[in-house]
């Protein structure tokens, strides 16, 4: 059999990928938000359960490394992310079933959450996983940043697109219309997503015989999965996405606190200070996008020329972003009168910089190493991101709460906690700094993998070579 060739993706095909993005996140902000909400307001229920629900979804999220195997194994990707999405949007809709049926039967009703939320989380890995591995393979290495940011954009449009038309469907509020919106919403992203991915993929790839078949072919998942844990790019990666995305997450809950609680801003001024940080984000994400493309070092010349690294604004967004919470530390010390809406504004801008650099280097590195391992790399990837969005909430409320019974100054407890943040982020950019992306030529590839399929027709045990940057 000959190798076909697979054409990268056009900017149409990375808009549509975006949709699907877009799709998934229309399901996920009515189940973690809106249905929580309901919970702790309408039902009067504790907001611990909301809490320990959401925290399920991220929780069930460490499956991600199995179902990039998966699709590793069957070669596509496509089926994975529309089964996902299917899993996905069941869990949506059960979730607004289960929240109806509380206000009758709580204990039954939180029976049928706790598997809708599973299912929520379950639907998010499978689909989540296998859209970044097929956006990773299939678009061209200087398109990958702006790809990255139009994915990421387009999913943020679909949490507001939502957020603001549900929130008028549901007005006024009854069970009924709870139910039909979330239903509904459920049932037209899956089709979205199923049309936005119509004869997108291609078939699966053919291989050119079968001893660079058996080469090739996958392992059980705990071998592969240990493979890939023993590629040093890919574990030093991986501690990387989970430290600065701890630190990323675990001020969310807190800003706004602080806000009212030193600064004095009413409700509506903190939710409005939220916003300040999100539009920060979104031109982090375009500088990047425009940097990564080469727009901006063609605008600088040769001075500019590494204002395309990934590298470096991964480790530059870590650095700022933890300049701009030493800023925060100030306004705790402070007080009023310290600008804070600028201090927020430039730490959003330097978490979206980061985050689009840190996507598009999962991107990159999600290629290197073993072949057709693409998946688990990135299921290990997002599985640390998720997990560490699962503690981020929870450690920083706990240590703002832990920093105010011991500090009696409510600013002086806020800034301890930002100063912990900003320590987080120091060790992000180191980590960023030490990941190598060195990988073996083509011809040691080759080498490697004939060796590796005469090995396995032995029935020996194959151990790859270190090749320069320890990556097999």
């Amino acid at each position: 059999m000959t190798q076909t060739a697979t054409p990268d993706l056009g900017w149409g095909g990375i808009a549509r990928l975006g949709l699907v993005q877009a799709a998934l996140g229309a399901i996920v902000v009515l189940t973690t938000s809106t249905l929580n909400r309901v919970m702790v307001v309408e039902l009067a229920l504790p907001a611990l359960l909301p809490g320990v629900l959401v925290a399920l979804h991220y929780l069930v999220q460490v499956a991600r490394p199995r179902m990039g195997h998966g699709s590793d194994v069957g070669g596509r990707r496509t089926p994975w992310i529309l089964g996902g999405m299917a899993v996905l949007g069941t869990g949506g809709a059960l979730a607004a079933l289960a929240t109806v049926w509380m206000a009758e039967q709580p204990a039954q009703g939180i029976a049928l959450a706790v598997v809708a939320f599973a299912l929520v989380g379950l639907g998010v890995s499978a689909s989540g996983t296998s859209l970044l591995v097929l956006l990773a393979k299939r678009v061209a290495p200087a398109r990958r940043a702006p790809a990255a940011t139009i994915v990421w954009m387009m999913m943020i449009v679909g949490f507001a697109m939502t957020a603001g038309v549900a929130g008028k469907l549901l007005d006024p509020y009854s069970p009924e219309r709870l139910l039909a919106v979330s239903t509904g919403v459920s049932v037209l992203a899956v089709a979205l997503a199923a049309l936005a991915l119509y004869r997108l993929e291609g078939p699966a790839t053919s291989v050119a015989s079968s001893a660079e078949a058996a080469a090739t072919a996958p392992p059980a998942f705990r071998a592969a999965l240990s493979q890939v844990w023993n590629e040093p790019a890919a574990r030093q990666f991986t501690l990387f996405v989970f430290i600065s995305m701890l630190a990323y997450s675990a001020q969310d809950l807190i800003l706004e606190p602080f806000a009212g609680t030193v600064f004095g801003y009413t409700p509506g001024a903190s939710t409005q200070l939220s916003g300040v940080q999100h539009g920060g984000v979104l031109l982090g994400m375009v500088i990047v996008a425009l940097a990564g493309s080469g727009a901006i070092s063609r605008l600088l010349g040769r001075g500019g020329a590494r204002l395309g690294s990934l590298k470096v604004w991964s480790v530059g967004g870590c650095l700022a972003s933890a300049l701009a919470l030493m800023g925060l530390v100030m306004a705790g010390l402070t007080g009023p009168g310290w600008p804070l809406a600028t201090t927020v504004f430039l730490l959003g801008a330097a978490n979206g910089a980061f985050s689009i650099a840190a996507i598009g280097s999962m991107m990159q590195l999600a290629g290197e190493g073993r072949e057709r391992r693409e998946g688990v790399r990135m299921g290990l990837w997002g599985a640390a991101q998720a997990v560490a969005f699962g503690l981020g909430g929870l450690v920083g409320t706990a240590a703002s709460d832990l920093a105010r019974w011991l500090i009696a100054s409510p600013g002086s407890a806020y800034a301890a906690v930002f100063f912990f943040e900003a320590l987080l982020f120091l060790v992000s950019a180191w980590l960023a700094s030490r990941i190598g992306t060195t990988q073996a030529t083509p011809i040691q590839q080759k080498t490697a993998r004939t060796l590796e399929a005469r090995i396995q027709t032995r029935g020996e045990q194959w151990s790859p070579p270190l090749q320069q940057g320890g990556t097999p």
